[in-house]
């Protein structure tokens, strides 16, 4: 890229002459990116994103047409980088989509094929490369934004796992301002997207520092009410109560109230291990665990947010206990006698929590006395936000800031609402800005003169990402509150002693840099890419190394696509070596044995394995499928080109969990989302999958699901010949407090009176494998087509009259099938009182209490 004078405008191919302002450590850090796979760390509000955007243009530069994705983790910063680019480069605004899940499926994959830059969220791109939508065979720079979120099961991994295999020419860059709290996290995140060198820029740099100023913290320490001391030691004592039960289970040695979340971990290592064994006191444990938890989130409320945050929650909590599919932590939590005693003490004050005094003097002293103009508050708590927001507008103008999911009792922002309210925060037309976590990560949030912490957050990341929302133009402030005696201390010193490691951890990351990429260069190697490989740039068979232009070849300079691919054929390989060699081992298998029986591994889903008893099947599932509804939906059909290509249709409610996922790593295997009226895997014409893991199974048949498991595999029986049923996961009669007689009782009308195949899986893995078998034989053995068809039928009058009473109080179906039986009518049962409820089965005073109450009060909406 061309430069002028530092401060002055860039120039170079695709930018808008002067747009940028010329910064050295910015092309440093933007030609360090263009030459391999690389990390880019620089603080908050130095320009990450300009970094990005200049390796951007350098690679789509040229004759040959190349894609960028950008990705980030939120909507408004999607759109924020989305603006950011129309701006500054010369490219067609079309040509720059938004894509994210407000966009149709349909509409995403020809906005695609269209773009030259798509700026995304990676859960729509993770989606869309599951479901075969879309590839990244053009794309030639991916950028991370916010990478250190690439840790676990996050889509950054999975993305970056595709991009390596698909590219022709592959270039990643992640950014971040705090990629990690220490080496091992940072090389983790390096690993899990395929980076090789590490560029780190700090403060201290004398390019950096001329863009930076002071920014003071000062921690203000606050002392709590009695009565809010009081109703915490209350929780404190039923949370020492249950430890000291799981003591006596063997699980714990301490029944401390202020055990760590290190400990608890523990505890149900050591709980699972027992539940593995199956044995009882794993599952009272786990109980047990399960109601630690939650009073351990009670005095979180209590001691660090507000006593009306703290009402909020019980008030959930009694919800939960409430209904039908409650669990038995739930019910015993809310019926204990001190835990009820600290509800009627939380809703008899009437009291604020000092740290609402206490954050409207720090406002008022910023904005009055030292005629401040913005100020950011943020919190962990929703609920606190709102109810922060209320207070504050009684002396300011204040707005909140949340994310976009809704909660119980609390309804999301949308993207438009967000970008309006930083847009208008911008522009002056209100003075505070009450925030969750949804500002700490990236967006343009303007600069402010305090940013105010409500309570400590336990991570370095989180508190950098925080205190960067100040001091970027001028001296800035930040002002942490903290609880005295509680939680917010212990979370105060964890975070400074973080971002302590972490600065001396970027610092000795500049001093050794040659080892780490030597670290991720042999992890690469040994993990990812056997054989030669080629980074972005390189020369191969006598390219000349110009590493600061894209390939124009078309991809044959890039090999690292195929070598990641033929890696991943390897992983495939090993996992099937035990499912025999297709063709081959079916055949030598039928003509050994000379009987027309299949042998064991005629079953492992390898081609060729068909018998005459098999073809027999065929022909009575034809028949069967004559008698069968015609089918109302779309028919997807395998595709012909790539005979090799088993096809699975997956619902796209299943993308929670990995199978999805892991299916289509598989090279085998060409996975397609749809929203599905019938079951959740479509494996055949005549094969659908309704999948419950056992909790789900459960929900089904107590009434915690909207529709019961019979309904469901009603439908599925009705369209497909051969409808399965797989319950995933252990412990299917001690899951609830369900006899096992009436689970077996569930699992025989499943498979008699419905006709479908139940069959169990430990979990997910095993579940995908499955999966893999029973498609494979399907279309490659059996030689069928994927077809998706049906449509969920409509409920008939009775099931209708059973539905509206089964959703009153959540009595659920059996309840309001015996409910209707002895009164005759949904008006009879809504007219009853308490007493003539009770003379229906299963009904007793405390479920005919709930439902009078229900059905008898006053609206108050």
């Amino acid at each position: 890229m061309a430069t002028t004078d530092e401060g002055e405008g860039v120039t170079g191919p695709l930018l808008v002459d002067g747009f940028l302002e010329d910064r050295r450590y910015q092309r440093e850090l933007a030609d360090a990116a263009l030459r391999t796979h690389t990390l880019v760390c620089l603080p908050t509000g130095l320009g990450k994103t300009t970094v990005s955007l200049l390796v951007t243009a350098q690679r789509l530069a040229g004759d040959v047409v190349n894609k960028s994705l950008l990705l980030a983790p939120t909507k408004p910063l999607v759109q924020q980088h989305a603006d950011f680019y129309r701006e500054a480069l010369e490219v067609h605004d079309d040509e720059i989509v938004v894509y994210t899940g407000d966009t149709r499926p349909d509409d995403r994959a020809e906005l695609w094929s269209g773009a030259r830059i798509v700026v995304a969220t990676p859960e729509v791109v993770e989606n869309d490369l599951v479901g075969s939508r879309i590839d990244l065979t053009d794309v030639v720079h991916c950028t991370f934004d916010e990478c250190h979120r690439a840790t676990g099961d996050y889509a950054y991994n999975y993305i970056a796992e595709r991009y390596h295999e698909q590219a022709r020419d592959p270039l990643a860059t992640g950014m971040s301002a705090s990629p990690g709290d220490d080496e091992e996290a940072i090389l983790e995140v390096c690993h899990n997207l395929g980076l090789r060198q590490v560029e780190v820029m700090t403060e201290e740099d004398a390019d950096v520092d001329a863009y930076t100023h002071e920014t003071s913290v000062d921690w203000e320490r606050i002392e709590l009410p009695e009565t809010v001391i009081e109703i915490r030691d209350a929780i404190n004592e039923v949370i020492e109560d249950r430890l000291a039960k799981l003591r006596e289970l063997g699980v714990t040695n301490t029944s401390k109230a202020d055990v760590s979340e290190r400990e608890i971990q523990k505890i149900q290592g050591k709980l699972r291990e027992l539940m593995n064994n199956d044995q009882s006191e794993g599952y009272e444990g786990m109980s047990l665990l399960a109601e630690v938890r939650k009073l351990r989130t009670a005095v979180t409320y209590a001691e660090t947010q507000s006593v009306e945050s703290l009402r909020r929650y019980f008030e959930r909590q009694k919800q939960a206990a409430r209904s039908s599919g409650a669990s038995k932590a739930d019910q015993r939590m809310i019926s204990e006698p001190k835990v009820r005693e600290a509800i009627r003490r939380a809703e008899d004050y009437d009291d604020l929590h000092p740290k609402f005094r206490r954050t409207r003097m720090l406002i008022a002293q910023t904005l009055g006395i030292e005629n401040g103009e913005r100020v950011i508050v943020f919190t962990e708590s929703r609920d606190t936000a709102e109810t922060l927001t209320d207070f504050l507008n009684e002396h300011f103008t204040a707005r909140k800031f949340v994310g976009q999911s809704d909660t119980d009792g609390s309804d999301g922002m949308t993207q438009t609402q967000q970008q309006e309210t930083l847009d208008e925060f911008r522009a002056g037309e209100f003075e505070v800005l009450v925030s969750t976590s949804v500002a700490e990560e990236g967006l343009d949030v303007p600069e402010v003169d305090l940013v105010l912490f409500y309570e400590p957050v336990p991570t370095a990341i989180r508190a950098i990402q925080r205190k960067g929302r100040t001091g970027r133009q001028t001296e800035g402030a930040v002002s942490v509150l903290l609880a005295e005696d509680t939680r917010d201390e212990a979370y105060f010193w964890k975070a400074r002693n973080d971002q302590k490691r972490m600065k001396d951890e970027l610092r000795s990351l500049k001093a050794i840099t040659g080892e780490i990429e030597s670290e991720l260069s042999s992890q690469t190697a040994m993990d990812e890419f056997d054989g030669g490989e080629t980074g972005p740039g390189e020369a191969v068979d006598g390219d000349d190394g110009d590493d600061s232009v894209p390939h124009e070849t078309g991809g044959e300079a890039a090999t690292e696509a195929e070598d990641a691919a033929a890696s991943e054929s390897e992983r495939a390989s090993d996992r099937d070596e035990t499912e025999g060699d297709g063709d081959e081992s079916a055949t030598t298998s039928q003509s050994a044995e000379g009987d027309g029986q299949a042998g064991l591994d005629a079953f492992a889903g390898g081609e060729g394995s068909e018998s005459s008893a098999e073809e027999g099947d065929s022909d009575r599932d034809a028949a069967d499928s004559a008698d069968r509804d015609d089918p109302d939906g779309e028919i997807a059909t395998a595709s012909a080109d790539d005979e090799e290509s088993v096809e699975i249709v997956v619902d796209q409610r299943e993308l929670d969990a990995s199978i999805a996922k892991d299916l289509s790593r598989e090279e085998a295997i060409e996975t397609r989302l749809e929203t599905l009226a019938v079951g959740d895997y479509v494996l055949s014409d005549r094969v659908v999958v309704e999948r419950k893991t056992v909790a789900d199974f459960m929900d089904t048949l107590t009434g915690g699901d909207e529709r019961s498991m019979f309904e469901q595999v009603k439908d599925a029986t009705r369209y497909y010949a051969r409808p399965v049923v797989v319950i995933e996961g252990e412990d299917l009669y001690g899951e609830r407090n369900v006899h096992p007689n009436a689970v077996r009782g569930a699992l025989a009308s499943l498979a008699v009176d419905f006709g479908a195949s139940v069959l169990r899986t430990t979990d997910e893995d095993e579940t995908t494998e499955l999966l893999r078998v029973i498609a494979t034989r399907e279309q490659e053995t059996e030689d069928r087509t994927v077809s998706v068809h049906g449509e969920k039928s409509s409920k008939t009058l009775a099931e209708q009259q059973a539905y509206v009473v089964a959703s009153v109080a959540e009595v659920g179906p059996v309840t309001a099938e015996s409910l209707l039986a002895e009164f005759g009518s949904v008006e009879a049962v809504m007219t009853a009182d308490v007493e003539d409820l009770q003379a229906a089965d299963g009904v007793g005073e405390v479920t005919a209490e709930r439902f009078r109450e229900v059905v008898g009060s006053d609206y108050d909406g």
